[in-house]
């Protein structure tokens, strides 16, 4: 008795339309997707073809079956292909130069949104990010940046960043120092009254800072 295999399209079919299900019904990370059964039946494929696909998902992590519970949605910031890349393709140093140098092009082109966009500039995140800074004299590094890459409106670039992120074994870790504290604060008010080349120069300082210190970047 043969066993029916998903074609290379038919995984495509049912990834997409798995997709746009996911997408119609607003099923956020951790929300439950249909049984194999009603997606064969919406899909108008077989069982062992979905099968095969959701199996597919769940080794990269995108999904996850609990036993007696169904099959969920998991965060994609957390799923396994981050994993993957950095066991079996990061091998050399460059690879890893190339990751953060990529996070930073993609940084450097938020900054220019936001900065040349009066609405972007005027969002109340940064004063909160100025008053932070001044009033305790430290901040969560990552919270400057991502904040930046969210204001930028651009939803795929923001999930990018955040595997790059993970892959340039976490650029932004911990809390900004006593010597960061004037960088990020000429950086976040630049970036408030759009002078661009004077935010993406003091965004340069602060992370060659960085580098200097953790030889990361």
């Amino acid at each position: 008795m043969s066993i029916e295999k998903p074609t290379s399209k038919m995984f495509i079919q049912i990834v997409s339309e798995l997709r746009a299900l996911i997408r119609d019904e607003n099923i956020p990370a951790g929300g439950k997707i249909p049984s194999e059964r009603v997606l064969a039946e919406r899909l108008n494929v077989g069982r062992s073809s979905v099968r095969e696909a959701l199996r597919s998902l769940e080794l990269l992590g995108l999904i996850e079956t609990r036993r007696g519970g169904g099959t969920f949605i998991t965060d994609f910031r957390n799923h396994k292909l981050v994993e993957v890349l950095s066991t079996f393709i990061l091998h050399e140093e460059t690879d890893l130069e190339n990751v953060n140098e990529t996070r930073k092009i993609l940084e450097r082109d938020a900054i220019r949104i936001v900065s040349a966009n009066e609405t972007l500039r005027k969002l109340p995140v940064w004063d909160s990010l100025c008053d932070n800074l001044e009033l305790e004299g430290i901040i969560a590094r990552e919270d400057i940046m991502r904040e930046i890459v969210i204001a930028s409106e651009n939803r795929l670039v923001l999930k990018i960043w955040i595997l790059l992120k993970q892959y340039g074994k976490e650029a932004y870790n911990g809390f900004s120092t006593e010597q960061e504290q004037p960088i990020l604060q000429a950086f976040i008010s630049e970036l408030m009254i759009g002078n661009t080349a004077e935010a993406i120069s003091s965004f340069e300082e602060w992370t060659e800072l960085l580098h200097k210190g953790r030889d990361i970047l």
